[in-house]
C-alpha cells in the first residue's frame, strides 16, 4: 500500500474531507441508509492516512527524526489518494495524441433524470456514454461531415461545483476521421458538427435505449421517477433542454488532457476547496458560473454536504473513463498506427513496461526526494519498523 511522503501530520491544521467525515458520518449513517459502495467509500476515506491502516517508521541516519508514514486507502472516491494513477493515466493518452487538431465536447442529461439516476445508475450512466459515443461515431462516418473514424475518449462528471447532481460526459474528440481507405479526412469550415443537429441525434438515441430499459424492467421504479415510464413522461423528457458543447481546445488538445485529468481520478471536490467545519456546518469554495466565474463560498448543514457529497460515489466497478473509435480497446493499436502513417508521423516512443514508481513520481512532479529527511534535509530516511493497522482496513 502507497504511504503519503510526508505522513498525516502533512495534513494538520487544513480541513479534509476526512475531517468532515469523521466528525459527522456516523451521524448520517445512523440517519440514512447507504449503498454498500457509499459505506465502503467513506470508511475508506474516514481511514486514509491514518493508524487504522498501519503503516511504517522511518529514521533519519543524520539527525536522528523518526517519520511516521500511514497507508493510503486508495479508495477511488478519496481526494487524496489516486494522484499517481492520475499521472500515468495522463502519460499513456499523450502517447496516443496524433497530431491534429481536437474538439472538447460535452454531453449533458436534464436534470429532470436525476432522481431516476440515483435509483439507477449504472444504467443511467452507461445509457449516457453509449448515447453520446454513438452519436459522435455516427456524425463522423457521414460522409456529409467527415465519412471516417474518429477517436473520443470520456469522462463521466456527475456533479456541479456546489455538488449537486450535474450528469453529463466530457469527450475529447479528434477534429478529423482516418478514411477506410487509410487516409486522413480533416474537416471543413473550423468546426467538427453542428451542436444542435448533435443534441437532437443526442436526445434521440438517449430516450430510445431508455424506452429499451423501461419496456424490459431494468429500471427501478419509485415515486416521481414512475411517471417517466409512459408516453406523457417520455414526451416531457423530449421537451427539456439537451445540450451539447463544443470547442475547440485554445492550447490544443493537452489543455483538455489536463482539465480531464483533474477529475479522471476523483469526484465532486478537492480538499483545497474546503474552508473550515464547525459542529453543524462545511464551508467550501465553488465558482458560480453564472456570475463569469466568480469564486464564492457556500455554507451547507454537515448531513446535507454528506448527503451531496455521497451522490457521486460511483456503482462497483463502473469504468468513468472510456475509448471509442479509433481508441476502442479492440482495435487501437491497428487504427492508431494507420492515422500516424496517414498524418505522416513517427510512432512515439514506447511507454515503459514498468510503471514510474511512487519514489520517481514524486521526485518529477514535486522535485521532492521522500527518502530525504524533512527535517535536517541532508540525511537519508531508513525503515525501521512496521506499524500494524489498529484494524482490519476498510475495503476499496
Amino acid at each position: 500500500m502507497g504511504a503519503h511522503p510526508h505522513g498525516a501530520d502533512a495534513a494538520r491544521g487544513k480541513v479534509e474531507l476526512a475531517a468532515v467525515l469523521r466528525a459527522h458520518a456516523p451521524a448520517y449513517r445512523a440517519a440514512h441508509r447507504l449503498a454498500p459502495v457509499q459505506s465502503r467509500a467513506l470508511r475508506a476515506i474516514e481511514a486514509c492516512r491514518t493508524e487504522a491502516l498501519g503503516g511504517h517508521v522511518e529514521r533519519c541516519a543524520a539527525c536522528g527524526r523518526l517519520r511516521y508514514s500511514y497507508h493510503s486507502c486508495r479508495n477511488r472516491h478519496c481526494p487524496k489518494c489516486q494522484t499517481l494513477a492520475k499521472e500515468r493515466w495522463l502519460a499513456a493518452r499523450r502517447a496516443e495524441l496524433l497530431p491534429a487538431p481536437y474538439f472538447h465536447v460535452v454531453f449533458t442529461l436534464p436534470h429532470t433524470l436525476n432522481a431516476l439516476a440515483q435509483g439507477n445508475p449504472r444504467v443511467i450512466y452507461s445509457l449516457l456514454f453509449k448515447a453520446a459515443a454513438d452519436t459522435l461515431l455516427e456524425f463522423g462516418e457521414n460522409p456529409r461531415w467527415l465519412g471516417g473514424e474518429l477517436g473520443v475518449t470520456m469522462v463521466l462528471h456527475t456533479w456541479g461545483q456546489t455538488l449537486t447532481q450535474h450528469l453529463h460526459v466530457h469527450a475529447l474528440v479528434t477534429a478529423g476521421a482516418l478514411a477506410p481507405d487509410g487516409h486522413w479526412i480533416h474537416p471543413r469550415g473550423g468546426f467538427l458538427f453542428p451542436v444542435k443537429a448533435l443534441s437532437k441525434v443526442y436526445r434521440g438515441k438517449f430516450l430510445a435505449g431508455l424506452k429499451r430499459a423501461f419496456d424490459s424492467g431494468a429500471l427501478a421504479l419509485a415515486g416521481t421517477t414512475a411517471a417517466l415510464a409512459n408516453a406523457r413522461g417520455r414526451a416531457a423528457l423530449y421537451a427539456c433542454p439537451w445540450v451539447v458543447y463544443a470547442k475547440r481546445p485554445f492550447a490544443g488538445p493537452e489543455q483538455v488532457l489536463q482539465y480531464l485529468g483533474r477529475y479522471t481520478h476523483r469526484i465532486a471536490l478537492t480538499n483545497s476547496r474546503l474552508v473550515s467545519l464547525s459542529d453543524t456546518e462545511v464551508r467550501f469554495r465553488y465558482k458560480d458560473y453564472a456570475s463569469g466565474n466568480r469564486r464564492k463560498t457556500m455554507s451547507l448543514e454537515a448531513q446535507e454536504f454528506i448527503r451531496r457529497y455521497l451522490l457521486h460515489v460511483l456503482p462497483k466497478g463502473f469504468m468513468r473513463i472510456r475509448h471509442y473509435g479509433l481508441l476502442g480497446n479492440r482495435s487501437k493499436h491497428h487504427q492508431l498506427a494507420q492515422a500516424r502513417a496517414a498524418l505522416n508521423v513517427p510512432r512515439p516512443e514506447p511507454v515503459p513496461i514498468a510503471p514510474e514508481t511512487i519514489e520517481a513520481f514524486w521526485l518529477r512532479i514535486a522535485h521532492l526526494d521522500i527518502h530525504q529527511c524533512p527535517h535536517c534535509a541532508s540525511g537519508p530516511l531508513r525503515r525501521i519498523g512496521t506499524l500494524a493497522p489498529r484494524a482490519h482496513g476498510p475495503p476499496r
